[in-house]
């Protein structure tokens, strides 16, 4: 029997050029329509997964490094290096706006400036980023 990885490991190839996000359950499913929709992004998105639900955190900082992906939060708790090392990420993105059209703002940035500018599949890996509506590139 194989692993989760190497199940998901071909579908993932096949949408290696898109970024790929792990959405947690505090993001709001219009901002997952919007990142899958306009800026083509590959969700996967907790809500969507009964089992993932409610899940705790560890569990999905841990699931989101199994299945490569960034983990996409606005939970400020993950910004806590002892609980979420940085090291044991696939690159985890904190995001804070005061409003859907700020995040959608924010996160059309970000696409731009990080996840399609760097040129690799997980531009944070190994690290994470706490952008506000106001972050550049």
């Amino acid at each position: 029997m194989g692993t989760l990885w190497s199940a998901l490991g071909p579908v993932a190839e096949a949408v290696a050029n898109r970024p790929r996000v792990y959405a947690d359950a505090n993001v709001p499913a219009g901002l997952v329509g919007f990142m899958r929709e306009t800026l083509g992004w590959d969700v996967l998105f907790v809500m969507e997964q009964p089992d993932l639900r409610r899940a705790r955190d560890d569990e999905h900082f841990r699931l989101a490094r199994q299945l490569r992906r960034t983990l996409v939060t606005l939970d400020r708790d993950y910004l806590d290096d002892r609980r979420f090392p940085p090291a044991s990420s696939a690159g985890v993105l904190v995001i804070a706006s005061p409003n859907r059209r700020a995040f959608e703002s924010l996160l059309a940035r970000l696409d731009a400036g990080l996840f399609r500018a760097v040129g690799v599949p997980l531009p944070l890996e190994g690290r994470k980023l706490h952008a506000h509506s106001d972050w550049t590139s």
